[in-house]
């Protein structure tokens, strides 16, 4: 994975301190806004594994097949929903904003979040 000065999920901190320490799996997300970011930083650096690794065993795809055409350029957060490190479920609602074919783009959506085995995992797209 390329070193990135600024984290792309939008935090103002370093991807090394931010989502590099979730992706690497030297810690779990507390929250599942954390969980949500760390996952939009994934898609941005095509990092399959970490997808799959926290996404729900109920609805996990096989595998996962990037759009290479789409370049991610910011997340926002809309809002959130339980996800605390004190619940047991949780949605994020986000726009993800990005260019395809030099036309930009947003993808929003609500995501739930619960945890399984301790840990948030993504579920679906409300």
């Amino acid at each position: 994975m390329p070193a990135l000065s600024t984290c792309p999920c939008g935090q103002d901190a370093p991807y090394a301190a931010c989502c590099g320490p979730l992706h690497r799996g030297e810690t779990t997300a507390s929250t599942a806004e954390q969980l949500m970011r760390s996952r939009y930083t994934a898609f941005v650096m095509h990092n399959a594994p970490y997808l799959q690794q926290t996404w729900s065993l109920t609805t996990r795809p096989a595998h996962i097949d990037f759009d290479t055409t789409r370049e991610w350029t910011g997340l926002q957060i809309i809002g959130t929903t339980g996800g605390s490190p004190f619940h047991s479920d949780g949605t994020v609602e986000f726009r993800a904003h990005y260019t395809a074919a030099g036309t930009p783009g947003i993808q929003q959506e609500n995501s739930t979040f619960t945890r399984e085995a301790g840990h948030w995992v993504y579920v679906a797209a409300l």
